[in-house]
């Protein structure tokens, strides 16, 4: 068959993994000069850069003032794992899952934390489940943006605002690139790592005065390991929710931090953030509408995500071939790509099925994503010519 030309034009900046993700354009190491090195997280200049990332990530996100936000421990697993560790237990939960994150929590709460009621609401790669299953009656725990899959909730319109039980969410590849309906969330977490370009290690923990209430009555049957405590005497550990961190945080990933909070004010806060992984988003979806060889993952343009933009090759050569052969061709584009110096860590999670994965969050410019498309039609067309030729 006939080959692409290769493009002429390059991304300025190949850095498309989904996680850790781009550092915000125009970054450098300069920018953390400023950062408390050699200095205790604990000394008034830690305490108040903790507080101020706190204080900026309420801003920037629209937190409504009577939440608690808190920087823990291990990035978002972290985080999710605080939550169900401290809260889950008082009622049954509904689990809901539709790709590998989602999954993983499913299984940390059938299998580790052992739970006797536990209903499972799940979906393929590329859908959602039925969320009119759910019952917020019981807790309920799920992914707002599946980082695997492509797959989001739209909006929060399936929560009651009359719920009973708590709505936990991880929020790892939605927040600062998609709208959190705060009101009907009662936990939500997320890493630097991701829509901002931070870096890890950190995560954060959002909880609604419900779940601090329920924090506040209820103790859960198992131990908790100090890591995972977020309460003192049967009260909340303000603290936590202060900028006095339960382990010790890197004062330099703080500063990062700051800096992209910072940089995201200054493009628009939220607003201004959704917007350019809209874009983005729009980006590479025209450029899948033309293709003829690529499509979505996500099924109904409605649960589209606009950062983790996961694509399946449809050219009849790739898909005639077994799940094995479909994998090793995604990741010779994959391999073209990086060697080529235009995309890097843009192959399909271990867990996902074969394609690509894009990250589109606000760090990344339309400009980069624009310049991408023609090499990955050029990277298609090299493998499907050695793939003929085999």
């Amino acid at each position: 068959m006939e080959k692409a030309a290769k493009p002429d034009v390059r991304p300025a900046n190949p850095h498309f993994s989904s996680g850790p993700c781009a550092k915000r354009p125009g970054w450098t190491p300069e920018a953390l000069r400023d950062a408390a090195l050699g200095r205790s997280h604990r000394a008034k200049i830690g305490k108040e850069k903790l507080a101020r990332a706190i204080e900026l990530t309420g801003e920037v996100l629209k937190v409504p003032s009577d939440y608690r936000i808190g920087i823990v421990p291990a990035s978002d697993t972290g985080a999710m794992e605080m939550a169900l560790w401290s809260l889950l237990g008082e009622r049954g939960v509904d689990m809901l899952a539709w790709e590998s994150f989602g999954s993983g929590w499913v299984t940390d709460v059938i299998k580790q934390l052992k739970l006797d009621d536990v209903r499972r609401i799940e979906a393929d790669y590329g859908e959602l489940p039925d969320l009119s299953q759910v019952d917020f009656d019981r807790d309920v725990v799920f992914t707002w943006n599946g980082t695997t899959s492509g797959v989001r909730v739209p909006n929060g319109e399936f929560i009651p605002a009359d719920r009973k039980g708590l709505a936990i969410c991880d929020a790892t590849s939605a927040a600062f690139a998609q709208r959190l309906d705060f009101e009907k969330l009662d936990v939500v977490t997320f890493s630097w790592q991701k829509v901002l370009g931070g870096e890890a290690a950190h995560g954060m923990l959002i909880l609604s005065p419900r779940a601090v209430e329920r924090l506040e009555t209820y103790a859960p049957a198992w131990p908790l390991p100090k890591i995972f405590r977020l309460t003192k005497g049967g009260k909340l550990n303000e603290g936590v929710f202060k900028g006095e961190t339960i382990n010790t945080p890197s004062m330099l990933c703080v500063e990062d931090y700051l800096d992209t909070l910072t940089w995201a004010q200054s493009v628009g806060g939220l607003d201004g953030l959704i917007a350019r992984a809209d874009a983005n988003f729009a980006a590479i979806d025209r450029f899948v509408e033309k293709s003829g060889w690529l499509a979505h993952l996500a099924q109904d343009p409605a649960t589209r995500s606009n950062t983790s933009v996961c694509l399946s090759i449809i050219d009849e050569a790739v898909t005639k071939l077994d799940p094995e052969a479909q994998a090793a061709f995604a990741k010779g584009i994959v391999s073209r790509l990086d060697k080529e110096g235009v995309a890097y860590d843009i192959g399909h999670y271990r867990d996902a099925p074969p394609g690509l994965r894009i990250w589109a969050g606000a760090t990344v410019e339309t400009s980069d994503l624009e310049a991408l498309m023609p090499w990955l039609d050029w990277a298609f067309h090299e493998q499907k010519a050695a793939l003929q030729s085999a």
